[in-house]
C-alpha cells in the first residue's frame, strides 16, 4: 500500500512539472512572437533608411566584462549612436543606464565614449536612473519629455524596447547595432527570451513603473 502510495505522489509530481514545463515554454514562445511582430515595422539594420528624430536614445550597458575585457555591446552601441549623429539622423543623444553605485557608472562611461567618437559633449544628455529597459524607455518621456525618438541597441534588445514605447503610446523607431557572436553573446540571448516574458507581465499584469520618476529635466531639446 505505501509503494502504491509512493508511486502515485511520484506519478502526480511528474505530471505536475510536465505541466509547468510545457507552460512555461508556451509562455516564452508566445511572449517572443508577440514582441518581435509588434515592433517589426520599427526595427531598423541600415541607417540610411531610419526616419530622422532630433534625440537617439542609447541604452546602456557597462563598458567592460565581468573578466575586464572590453564589453562588445557596449562597443557596437557606442559606435552605432555615434554614426547617426554623424549621418545627421539625429541630433541629440541620450545616454540611459545605471547609476545605482558610485563605483558604477554606465551613463558616463557612454558619455566619454561619444565624445571620444567625436560626438560634441554639449549634445550628450545623461539618464542615470536607467536601471532597466521600461526606466530608460519610460523616463525619456517622463522625465526628459521626449514622446518620439530612436532607440540604439542590438536588435534583440531594440525589439522589447519598442514593444513597451508602443504598449505606452510612445512614437519610436530603433537602429541595430552590431550583434555579438559568442558564447556569452548565446547567455544574452536566453536571458532574452526571459526577459521578454518579464515584460509582457510587467504591462500587461504588474502595471509596473520606472524604478524613480520626478519632475521633467531641462534639455536642450525641451529648455
Amino acid at each position: 500500500m505505501r509503494i502504491l502510495l509512493t508511486r502515485r505522489v511520484t506519478l502526480v509530481s511528474s505530471l505536475f512539472l510536465t505541466f509547468g514545463l510545457c507552460f512555461l515554454i508556451i509562455l516564452i514562445e508566445c511572449s517572443n512572437a508577440v514582441i518581435e511582430r509588434a515592433a517589426r515595422d520599427k526595427v531598423f539594420s541600415d541607417i540610411e533608411s531610419i526616419p530622422y528624430n532630433e534625440v537617439a536614445v542609447v541604452l546602456g550597458c557597462s563598458d567592460k566584462l565581468s573578466n575586464g575585457r572590453e564589453n562588445l555591446y557596449f562597443k557596437y552601441r557606442i559606435d552605432t549612436a555615434a554614426e547617426l549623429v554623424n549621418a545627421a539622423k539625429c541630433r541629440y543623444v541620450l545616454v540611459s543606464g545605471d547609476n545605482g553605485e558610485k563605483t558604477y557608472d554606465e551613463p558616463s562611461e557612454m558619455r566619454d565614449a561619444l565624445i571620444a567618437k567625436g560626438v560634441p559633449k554639449e549634445q550628450i544628455v545623461l539618464d542615470y536612473a536607467g536601471f532597466s529597459t521600461l526606466d530608460s524607455v519610460l523616463r525619456a518621456e517622463v522625465i526628459f519629455g521626449l514622446k518620439g525618438y530612436t532607440i540604439v541597441s542590438q536588435e534583440f534588445h531594440n525589439q522589447r524596447a519598442c514593444y513597451i514605447a508602443k504598449q505606452h503610446g510612445l512614437s519610436v523607431s530603433a537602429i541595430n547595432a552590431q550583434d555579438v557572436s559568442s558564447f556569452g553573446g548565446l547567455k544574452t540571448k536566453l536571458r532574452e527570451r526571459l526577459a521578454r516574458v518579464k515584460t509582457i507581465l510587467d504591462i500587461h499584469i504588474l502595471h509596473s513603473h520606472p524604478k524613480f520618476t520626478g519632475p521633467r529635466e531641462k534639455t536642450p531639446w525641451n529648455a
